[in-house]
């Protein structure tokens, strides 16, 4: 008979109330990569893909920004916390056991009749099972399992965003480097350009105007080098953070005008942009991330709705009791007693049925996110690669026009000192080279950014 009623347990608690969980497909694979014009060829993108840049000072950073950030440590809290969420759920639906020791002493009141004091010694074992007859605990499981995993997902995450933006803010830093030394040597060329200009000036050969002119623009770019300075300081502020530490803790020369990286243009196959694989979004740690809180929800649903049924909880006590201390070992101190009981929720204002309709609409809501997370990442995915293409050919423009634009200030630096134009014709030539060396440091700074987009788009690696 109790073996019976075993297996009859073992049985009814194999049951699962509520929605098993299948991952929607929103949208199919090949719709996306429709969609961006993949080619679904297997590129292998390595997680340190930043190691492509061959620059150590990155490397190192993005090293340190990985140990010590901030958001990362969260991230990595939480996924801690998930597991130890996940181990303690684990347990809830199975049979406890406790220990238990006692003593009781009562001294009885002389003014209620004939009475006695007592002592009261009792050391046992109580058990209590609720049994998983509808599968409340497994939904718990599975609900620990997904957010578990979820947080996983997060944390890595996480450290694509980081190295993305470490990388990204240590090529704007380098850009700014690159646009103050261009300014600074500017300085340099319109001094001596004023210095040309003063001799013939002192010679009769030149006006006040131009002479007025070649101050001017001293000025101007002296004004300029000011903000650039700035924005240096703030992007190393910035790369601190990122990094974890103090400012003046960084890699000694990351503000040196050598081996400035900015200087020409980041070098990428372009044959091999599109050479993606149809599942790349999917992916990527953010949208597993949502699609595995959606599945953590749907399993909150399976909770909700088992808390409909009956619930059967079996308790009981062994150990030994006695009034006297020297007795309580004594075989005939022994004890026991169990108690199977059953709750059925009748009346509760329907406060149960709503806790469904609850969970049910917040899976819509992890559904709507998921779909959305999907979306977002196609959308990078595809401005990215886009952004890509296109600074390449802006940029092989902008280098064409700085070389022309340095041979036509030399042409016309003599011509002036010849005496054959006016000043204002070579003061515009010098501002043109200057725009067209602001630009080109401006499109060589965004290759970088721009590539650093692209396998941040892609989940920061795919293999």
């Amino acid at each position: 008979m109790h073996s019976l009623l075993f297996i009859l347990c073992i049985i009814i608690s194999s049951c699962s109330v509520g929605p098993d969980y299948e991952e929607p497909q929103i949208y199919e694979d090949a719709q996306i990569s429709q969609a961006l014009k993949l080619n679904n060829n297997n590129l292998q993108i390595p997680q340190d893909w930043y190691k492509q840049f061959n620059d150590k000072t990155l490397d190192n950073l993005i090293k340190q920004a990985l140990e010590n950030n901030a958001s990362v440590e969260q991230a990595a809290a939480k996924l801690r916390q998930a597991r130890a969420v996940a181990a303690i759920n684990k347990t809830e639906y199975l049979p406890m056991l406790n220990s238990q020791a006692g003593y009781n002493y009562e001294k009885a009141s002389k003014n209620i009749g004939l009475a006695a004091d007592s002592n009261f010694f009792q050391l046992g074992l109580d058990a209590s099972w609720e049994i998983d007859i509808w599968g409340a605990g497994r939904r718990l499981n599975e609900q620990s399992f997904a957010q578990l995993q979820e947080a996983s997902y997060s944390l890595r995450n996480v450290k694509v965003m980081i190295v993305a933006e470490t990388a990204n803010t240590y090529f704007l830093l380098k850009t700014a480097l690159a646009q103050l030394q261009i300014a600074k040597n500017n300085l340099k060329l319109q001094q001596d350009i004023y210095k040309t200009v003063q001799e013939k000036y002192d010679a009769g050969l030149a006006d006040d105007a131009a002479l007025n002119q070649a101050k001017y623009v001293i000025s101007t770019t002296q004004a300029s080098i000011f903000p650039l300075e700035y924005q240096v300081e703030a992007y190393k502020n910035a790369l601190a953070v990122l990094a974890g530490t103090l400012p003046d803790q960084l890699p000694k020369g990351l503000t040196s005008f050598s081996n400035n990286p900015v200087k020409k243009a980041a070098e990428y196959n372009m044959k091999t942009l599109y050479n993606l694989p149809a599942d790349i979004i999917r992916t990527r740690p953010d949208v597993r991330a949502a699609e595995r809180a959606l599945a953590a929800q749907n399993a909150a649903i399976g909770q909700a709705v088992a808390q409909l049924y009956p619930n059967v909880t079996i308790s009981g006590l062994f150990g030994f009791q006695s009034a006297a201390g020297s007795k309580l070992f004594n075989t005939q101190s022994q004890a026991y007693s169990y108690s199977p009981s059953i709750t059925l929720p009748l009346f509760n204002w329907n406060k149960l049925q709503n806790n469904v309709k609850l969970q049910k609409y917040i899976k819509q809501e992890a559904l709507a996110n998921y779909r959305q997370t999907i979306l977002s990442a196609v959308e990078e995915l595809g401005n990215a690669m886009v952004s890509v293409q296109k600074e390449y050919a802006a940029n092989d423009s902008q280098r064409k026009a700085v070389q022309q634009m340095r041979q036509t200030l030399q042409s016309m630096r003599q011509k002036y000192e010849n005496g054959l134009i006016d000043f204002s014709q070579l003061l515009q030539t010098e501002q043109n080279l200057l725009t067209a060396e602001n630009a080109l440091a401006a499109s060589n700074g965004n290759l970088y950014q721009n590539i650093i987009a692209f396998y941040k788009a892609t989940g920061g690696g795919y293999n």
